[in-house]
């Protein structure tokens, strides 16, 4: 700090000369605060809803139905973007309402083909004769969006999923994800499929281990519930015959 005396007696421009260099002094030492700027950062992706659950069937050359599905269908794919290159990830969900049903029904296997717009959602089945099961065994997927640097074609025939009995359906009404390729996945839910043995509607079904699950809970409550109430009933028949034992004939 510098001090100025009222008594010496100084020029007004040595003054002024001296006042200038005071405020350079300050302006120099005392501590600037450091300026915040705000991160840019993207907002999260939108995740649809639960998809809407369609009627999906495919007729034979006789105009009989070979082929029943009825499931609510959403895509995850991820791809590069056409404006900056980026890779994006994408869910998207298919709507029953527009999507367009074709595919083709042979002895032992059969396809499911969907059409929405510009992406084409293919499922192939096949069917092992000698056990008299079947599975999904393909997923193929090709999708043109306004975003893609390129049409994203991805296909896996190697799959085996919703193994099924010849003559019954498969049933999953939890959510379920088929892992495909490293760029797609499939959620399906509320789903029932049967590809083979379709006699005018879906035959019984066999459920997924995920809603077995679910039906797996109450039953080990119910159990434990009856354990419980078995050990009541023996405790208060050891007690009573204690009660009697106490007591002597005359």
């Amino acid at each position: 700090m510098i001090l100025i005396s009222r008594k010496q007696n100084m020029p007004a421009e040595a003054m002024f000369s001296l006042l200038l260099a005071v405020s350079i002094h300050r302006c120099f030492t005392n501590e600037v605060p450091p300026t915040m700027t705000a991160s840019a950062t993207s907002p999260p992706p939108v995740t649809p809803g639960p998809p809407e659950r369609g009627n999906y069937n495919v007729t034979n050359a006789t105009g009989t139905v070979c082929l029943l599905a009825r499931m609510g269908l959403q895509l995850n794919i991820s791809y590069l973007s056409s404006s900056n290159g980026k890779r994006v990830q994408e869910v998207m969900n298919l709507h029953p309402n527009i999507t367009k049903t074709s595919g083709s029904c042979e002895p032992d296997n059969a396809t499911l083909i969907l059409t929405e717009n510009n992406i084409t959602l293919t499922f192939i089945f096949t069917l092992n004769s000698t056990l008299n099961k079947y599975h999904l065994s393909g997923l193929e997927l090709s999708a043109a969006l306004p975003n893609m640097s390129k049409t994203l074609f991805v296909s896996n025939t190697s799959l085996n999923y919703w193994v099924g009995t010849l003559g019954n359906s498969f049933m999953c009404r939890k959510e379920q994800t088929l892992n495909v390729t490293q760029d797609f996945s499939l959620n399906t839910f509320e789903l029932q499929v049967q590809p083979f043995g379709v006699s005018g509607d879906f035959g019984s079904a066999v459920e997924c281990a995920l809603d077995e699950d679910d039906m797996l809970i109450p039953i080990i409550v119910g159990a434990a519930l009856a354990v419980l109430v078995l050990i009541v009933i023996l405790a208060y028949l050891i007690g009573r015959n204690r009660s009697h034992a106490g007591y002597q004939t005359i």
